[in-house]
């Protein structure tokens, strides 16, 4: 694995695995931008924080890392409407600036291309005869 693939890989571990603790210390926070459609949001703010320090340890093991990878691409994509719902409803959120809410989907999007890109083996390269 090159240097810049364990960098990446480096990245996702620390955005899940410490990010997650924010769903268990700071729960109220999370459940507070949560859109209003979502049943359960205590549990589903727990559930996510479980899942992502699950996935971040995942990463750790070579043999379960690609399934890691994607369980927290596709996690990332689930939890991508309650960024929707922040800039649907910014006056809900007057802590947040509108550039701000912005930013986070531009992040998500960047994320999910380091999870994606750090988490599978490089096609081996194949010489022409």
């Amino acid at each position: 694995m090159s240097a810049a693939r364990k960098a990446g890989l480096g990245v996702v571990f620390v955005w899940f695995f410490f990010g997650a603790q924010i769903h268990f210390f700071k729960t109220a926070f999370d459940v507070a931008i949560m859109p209003p459609y979502v049943p359960y949001p205590v549990a589903m703010v727990y559930l996510s924080g479980v899942c992502e320090v699950l996935g971040a340890l995942g990463l750790l093991f070579v043999g379960i890392r690609q399934l890691a990878g994607t369980m927290l691409f596709l996690l990332t994509i689930a939890v991508t409407p309650v960024h929707v719902y922040m800039l649907q409803y910014p006056e809900r959120f007057p802590q947040a600036p509108l550039w701000a809410l912005w930013l986070r989907l531009l992040v998500q999007a960047l994320l999910l291309a380091c999870i994606w890109w750090s988490t599978r083996a490089p096609r081996a390269v194949v010489a022409e005869a």
